[in-house]
This record gives C-alpha cells, structure tokens and sequence, in this order.
C-alpha cells in the first residue's frame, strides 16, 4: 500500500514521504491514527504543503531564532494591494500574501500559521506583525500596505 506520511512514524519515515507498507499496516494502524494519508495523483499539493512546513519547523533552537529574528526586523516590506478611494482595501491582506511579502523583500519562508495578526488588515497602512519563530522568541515585521495602481 502506497501511502504519504503526515506525521513521524519511527522506522518508516518522516512527514512528506511517500512509502510502501503493507495494507494490514496502512489501513488498520497509520490511517486511523492520522499518521498518514492514502497516496493519490491529488496529494502532490498536500507532499508540498508537508514539506514547507518541515522546514518552518527547523527552527530549533534559541540562537538560531535569535539569528533569524534579526534577520526578519532588518527587512521592509511592501505589500500592494488594490484599495478604493479612501484608503480601503478590496477584501483584506491575508497571512499567506504577507508570508510571500516576506520572501519577496530577501526574508527566509516562513509559515503562514506562525504569524498573529491583530487584527484583520483592510486598509492601508503600516502594520506590525508578530512572528513566533520559537516558544521564547517571537519576531516583528513591519509591513506597510500601499496602493497597486
């Protein structure tokens, strides 16, 4: 049975491959746990998805936050979006479009899941977002939101 791990399973291997096991295994242990799903044509976005956030998650230990904590602080960020006359956005800046805002200005890629946003971004601006990078870390990123004309 082909199946795509979503989690570590120890032995057979780490969240995002695709392995082979035998159907007793797969269909009565690791897709009722929710170790793993079925392998289809469509799960090709769901392996992407794993993996990128794998390596959000490689941010283990203090320094290393430390160091990208400086990293992300020293950037800017534009975002453009489309606004109406007044300053209001059409709809809002959602953590996904911030996320690509982040990598588009030199950032490291960071995971969408991470960032806490006060509240919803709907006109423009200059916002600060907070990013935990570890449980005793957490980044600012200043992001200013202007007009695409």
């Amino acid at each position: 049975m082909k199946i795509i791990l979503t989690q570590d399973v120890s032995g057979v291997g780490e969240p995002g491959d695709i392995v082979d096991v035998k159907n007793g295994y797969g269909r009565n242990y690791l897709l009722p746990q929710g170790f793993a799903i079925p392998w289809t044509k469509g799960a090709e976005k769901q392996i992407t998805s794993i993996k990128r956030a794998r390596t959000a998650r490689e941010i283990r230990n203090v320094d290393q936050a430390q160091e990208v904590k400086a990293q992300i602080e020293a950037l800017k960020v534009t975002l453009r979006e489309r606004a109406g006359d007044g300053g209001r956005l059409f709809g809002s800046v959602t953590p996904a479009e911030i996320v690509d805002a982040v990598k588009a200005a030199g950032g490291p890629e960071l995971d969408r899941r991470r960032l806490q946003l006060a509240g919803h971004i709907k006109s423009l601006g200059s916002y600060q977002v907070q990013v935990r990078l570890h449980p005793e870390v957490a980044a600012t990123v200043t992001l200013d939101v202007v007009a695409d004309k």
